[in-house]
């Protein structure tokens, strides 16, 4: 089933091949992780349960899933393979739904559980179980008798959580819709004990997206509340350049040992990150631009920017040199524009249409300087490149504005939103006085 298709049942994913981009096979699917909540409220999907070659079964969140069909999974990339544990908030579908007796709603009739239907919210990146596969009737093992239906979620009781026992889980269950940065605002107005438990109940995705828009002692005070484990696993799931940012923050043994813990390949850029001063663009980059040798096609550069999970200032041009593709790359040889990829024929070379007279940056380049360039070339995003010709990053107009905007530059604008909210609400009543006639 694809992607964008309109559901698929745990059944069917249970054993399927997972391949990573290139076609290789990881493992096979033996579970999948979900999270319940309060009341009706659908679960929310985390993540699949993987059993890879050497039989250790490792977790794969749903963020990394770029496709369900034919058979298969289809995953974005490298698969942490830390031993998969289950957490308290965690349920398995296979293993702890199926088979068991729940209640329908509507006429109070327990029933069994056969299977549960998952689906993807369009406009997120989340997946739901919207949709559960019952048996009515006492039926045998081999399931041959009763009448079977299919129902929403919310049609049945015997699955969520009493809200007494949920804690934490009743307010993201209230800012579930919220962005990262919204979500990030509350937290930060929640005193310290509750914004624990908040971030403690949230998935590693979702928690390295808010942290991520957090000033830098709420997120050094979370993360200490974290078990070592855990933090390293949010560490891996966040931008290499905002976990260098936090782990900066931190005492240097403490540094060290969660690096140690996370996956080598996840350590690794963050390390190089953290060797460059804080104000320099070697300092302020992303290890993980789009970059292509230039024998790839507009189509492989197209398709690359279409990426959902692609920040937008990373998706406006794809930085094009010789292999090794992963930072530092090979030599830089320039960078394609999407207005000019956009006006290109699907199978023309990238190399073909690279822009060679926009001057890369040494990594020590200073944070003034670094701004002049993105407004003097009217660019959302600028190649870092070494002594040796080689890319090490891109730094983004968006990063560029961390650091140049004041400390409490987000509570301030909070602040500013709900002034403006009552500014508009006081408009509204004065409006409403004068059309009565009153003053």
């Amino acid at each position: 089933m694809a992607l964008g298709a309109p559901r698929v049942f745990v059944s069917h994913l249970s054993g399927i091949a997972v391949f990573d981009p290139v076609g290789d096979q990881v493992g096979r699917v033996r579970d999948v992780v979900a999270m319940l909540r309060v009341g009706s409220l659908p679960p929310r999907v985390l993540g699949l349960v993987v059993e890879v070659v050497s039989r250790r079964r490792v977790f794969l969140p749903m963020t990394r899933v770029t496709g369900v069909e034919s058979g298969q999974v289809i995953t974005t990339g490298v698969v942490n393979m830390r031993r998969f544990e289950q957490r308290p908030a965690e349920t398995l579908v296979l293993g702890e739904l199926l088979d068991r007796q729940v209640t329908l709603v509507e006429t109070g009739e327990r029933v069994t559980v056969l299977d549960v239907g998952l689906t993807r919210i369009p406009s997120r990146r989340d997946w739901l179980i919207d949709k559960v596969f019952v048996r009515r009737g006492k039926g045998g093992p081999l399931r041959r008798r009763g009448e079977t239906l299919t129902v929403e979620w919310s049609a049945v009781t015997g699955f969520s959580l009493d809200e007494e026992e949920q804690g934490a889980a009743n307010l993201l269950a209230v800012f579930d819709q919220l962005r990262p940065a919204d979500l990030a605002n509350v937290l930060h107005h929640l005193s310290a004990k509750r914004r624990g438990e908040v971030a403690a109940a949230l998935d590693d995705d979702r928690l390295a997206d808010v942290l991520e828009e957090l000033p830098d002692d709420d997120q050094v005070e979370i993360l200490r509340k974290l078990q070592d484990e855990r933090a390293a696993d949010v560490l891996e799931a966040m931008a290499p350049d905002d976990a260098a940012d936090l782990l900066s923050e931190l005492p240097e043994k403490d540094m060290e040992r969660l690096l140690r813990l996370m996956e080598p390949q996840d350590a690794a850029p963050v390390r190089r990150l953290l060797t460059y001063e804080e104000h320099t663009a070697g300092g302020i980059m992303t290890t993980e631009p789009i970059v292509l040798r230039p024998d790839a096609t507009v189509a492989d550069a197209l398709a690359r920017m279409r990426v959902e999970d692609l920040p937008s200032p990373l998706a406006a041009q794809v930085y094009v040199c010789r292999p090794p593709e992963e930072t530092p790359t090979g030599k830089y040889l320039g960078l394609a524009h999407f207005q000019r990829l956009l006006r290109e024929p699907p199978g023309t070379l990238v190399g073909a249409v690279v822009d060679t007279d926009l001057r890369p940056l040494p990594p020590d380049t200073p944070l003034p300087t670094l701004t002049s360039y993105l407004a003097a070339y009217n660019i959302v995003a600028a190649p870092v490149v070494d002594e040796s010709g080689s890319l090490l990053g891109a730094v983004t107009v968006d990063d560029v504005l961390d650091h140049l905007l004041p400390d409490d530059w987000r509570e301030a604008a909070a602040l500013e939103a709900v002034g403006a909210a009552g500014a508009a609400a006081r408009g509204t009543r004065r409006n409403n006085r004068e059309a009565a006639g009153g003053r």
